[in-house]
């Protein structure tokens, strides 16, 4: 699941976040596109509305203005964003409340539950981004504990990471509950002499991911790419043991590290037959990790809206922006 707030303290990190949620809402909620008016493409077929979900973080955020100011500026689409949890957001399709999901990150079990036991959603194609999670150090801890990267010996250094919150252990810290992670079980199944600690959101991750490096503090934590901030700092993973096909398919039983997961788009099942231009749109939505984190920048250090900051990229980027446009 996703890559610089420079200076912001936490509280900081939390407004913008919030600011961009509503003026998402904002900007693209509205009833102002009339839903029976050409694309301004020239298609003759109405996009009406699109219900996109919003997840958590500001990678998703940036995938999702993109969509929302190409569909808004030149298909004519209304696009409804909805604030949901990563996993709650899956119920949409068979609520009626979602569309579209933009960037889904693996969730084999929501898939088999609305893909292909309930049929009220789809897989729309990869998205393009690559996937990848992890236990992450800041860098100074890996020029202090060379073999701090090799998780055969984080136990030897469990004492460093002791918070108030993790005890007599070592705090592996983690973000959103949300958010997708074997954390727990692997902890438990390495036997490991940690204890997840849940930081609440990717914000809240970062703050502390920052501050571990400026201040030369242990931490340990879970963080992932695409992910605007390893370009502020660049975390060192740790190596878990290797993924292979299936070593995780008991998620109480998991023993291996994260796979790099190709991430794709899930759609309901009543948009892909609604005729909508969008769908097309939807389907052929592709971009790369550094496109993403582009946008992410943009909203995150310079401080634009999630919908200028799509703006910006779309204006210098219009031959991608074309080849997702219906033909």
């Amino acid at each position: 699941m996703r890559r610089p707030y420079r200076g912001f303290r936490a509280a900081k990190l939390a407004a913008v976040l919030a600011t961009s949620s509503a003026l998402l809402l904002t900007a693209c909620g509205g009833s102002s596109v009339n839903q029976t008016q050409p694309a301004a493409n020239g298609s003759a077929a109405p996009c009406g509305e699109i219900n996109l979900a919003m997840n958590a973080w500001v990678g998703y955020t940036a995938s999702a203005s993109v969509i929302s100011y190409v569909a808004e500026n030149q298909l004519g689409c209304t696009v409804n964003q909805k604030d949901l949890n990563e996993q709650v957001a899956w119920q949409g399709f068979e609520s009626g409340e979602v569309d579209v999901i933009i960037e889904n990150w693996a969730h084999a079990d929501l898939k088999k539950k609305y893909v292909d036991e309930q049929k009220v959603a789809e897989i729309a194609g990869k998205n393009g981004n690559v996937g990848q999670i992890g236990w992450f150090v800041p860098p100074w801890m890996v020029e202090k504990y060379p073999d701090i990267l090799d998780w055969n010996n984080l136990n030897s250094h469990a004492d460093l990471f002791k918070t108030g919150e993790s005890g007599d252990k070592g705090q592996l810290l983690d973000g959103d509950p949300a958010f997708v992670t074997n954390d727990a079980a692997l902890v438990k199944n390495l036997d490991l002499d940690y204890e997840v600690v849940y930081s609440g959101s990717e914000a809240a991750l970062i703050t502390a991911f920052r501050d571990a490096e400026k201040n030369k503090k242990p931490l340990l934590g879970y963080f992932y790419s695409p992910q605007w901030f390893l370009a502020e700092v660049p975390l060192k993973m740790v190596a878990l043991p290797e993924w292979s096909e299936g070593c995780d398919t008991e998620a109480q039983k998991v023993k291996c590290g994260y796979p790099e997961d190709q991430l794709d788009k899930i759609i309901s099942t009543k948009f892909a037959q609604s005729g909508s231009p969008a769908v097309d749109l939807v389907k052929n939505f592709s971009w790369t990790n550094d496109d993403q984190n582009e946008v992410a920048l943009s909203i995150a250090k310079d401080k634009l809206s999630p919908e200028d900051a799509a703006k910006k990229w779309v204006d210098a980027n219009p031959d991608k922006v074309k080849a997702w446009l219906p033909s």
